[in-house]
């Protein structure tokens, strides 16, 4: 099968009563689509694509899959369908709104609101390049994680995981929210069946049981992956990967450099989210709220997020959310488009 990305559906197309504006982004497992509802108003729509199970050519609309990735396909299908579903019954500012979804041409389509401003992967390269010895604060830092705590505890109550948390997919929109998108039920059910050939969680972001078929994955897998955006929050770049850290663990030594720039507290926060072993997690989200809102520390989220992002980036908020209007980005840090 061919290597090439399968076309993304080009402008003018309706489906499901939505037309096709353009592509936002485009990714690994599926596309992004800017279109319009039938009143006009603009709304994301994300069509399920793997690209390494499905082709389309220019100006077609069924993906064409071949006999034995058929399985795997319907597999991936089914899954993206049941997290739209569950997507929909959430309802909270911190997480992306799932408006509908539908299946046509042979494949799924989940339709989200559409968020206009940029992802926390921006900020945090934005701000490395000032070169300053904080990338964030650690007032901005704790403001920013109590709001996306909040929608994530959410999404576990309704007995869901993220499973791709990574500042990519944490979105700070232009009125200043902090919103989890991109979620990935679809990677995880694939990456259990057959021999999958794209990785199935992102670098440095990845808790280690992602990298194993025999181990259970829980709130704590979703908890590493916190630690690990707060940890790229302070440095500018994503930890270790979980494999390299196993064979030799170097978080302790980086995290000790940052002593006395930000608080042992935070320090110590971070490492317990990203312990190796899942046990020695929070394991749960209202355990790790409660740490990172401790009675000593509160002086670090009295402010919102939209204040502290303003009294830090104000002059580079602007031009970074003039450059990217979409829902997230396809581009991890430091690393190649999946």
């Amino acid at each position: 099968m061919s290597k090439t990305k399968p076309a993304p559906l080009p402008p003018g197309t309706v489906i499901g009563g939505y037309r096709v504006v353009r592509r936002l982004a485009a990714g690994g497992f599926g596309v992004v689509y800017l279109a319009l509802d039938a009143e006009g108003q603009q709304v994301a729509v994300k069509e399920y694509i793997p690209a390494a199970l499905a082709t389309r050519e220019p100006g077609e609309l069924l993906p064409k899959v071949p006999p034995e990735k058929l399985s795997l396909y319907r597999l991936g299908l089914k899954s993206f369908f049941e997290e739209g579903r569950s997507l929909a019954q959430i309802s909270h500012a911190s997480v992306v709104s799932v408006l509908n979804f539908f299946r046509e041409n042979e494949t799924v389509y989940m339709v989200m609101n559409y968020l206009e401003g940029a992802s926390l992967q921006e900020f945090i390269i934005t701000a490395r390049e000032l070169k300053a010895q904080k990338v964030f604060r650690e007032s901005t830092i704790r403001s920013l994680f109590d709001e996306v705590l909040r929608g994530l505890r959410i999404v576990h109550q309704h007995k869901m995981l993220h499973l791709d948390i990574k500042p990519a997919n944490i979105f700070i929109t232009d009125d200043n929210k902090a919103v989890l998108i991109d979620f990935g039920a679809a990677r995880e059910v694939l990456s259990k069946e057959g021999n999958f050939i794209r990785p199935m969680y992102t670098p440095g972001f990845a808790a280690p049981e992602m990298y194993r078929r025999d181990t259970q994955l829980g709130p704590w897998t979703d908890i590493y992956a916190i630690g690990a955006c707060m940890y790229a929050c302070m440095q500018g770049f994503p930890p270790n990967e979980a494999p390299q850290r196993q064979e030799k663990d170097r978080l302790g030594l980086a995290l000790n450099k940052l002593r006395g720039i930000y608080s042992d507290n935070l320090i110590e926060v971070v490492e317990w989210c990203m312990a190796l072993d899942p046990l020695s997690r929070p394991q749960s989200v209202f355990a790790l709220q409660k740490e990172l809102a401790r009675e000593g520390e509160r002086r670090y989220t009295r402010l919102s997020v939209a204040e502290r992002m303003r009294m830090q980036l104000d002059s580079l908020v602007s031009d970074t959310k003039k450059s990217v209007q979409r829902v997230g980005g396809a581009t991890d840090m430091g690393t190649r488009p999946r």
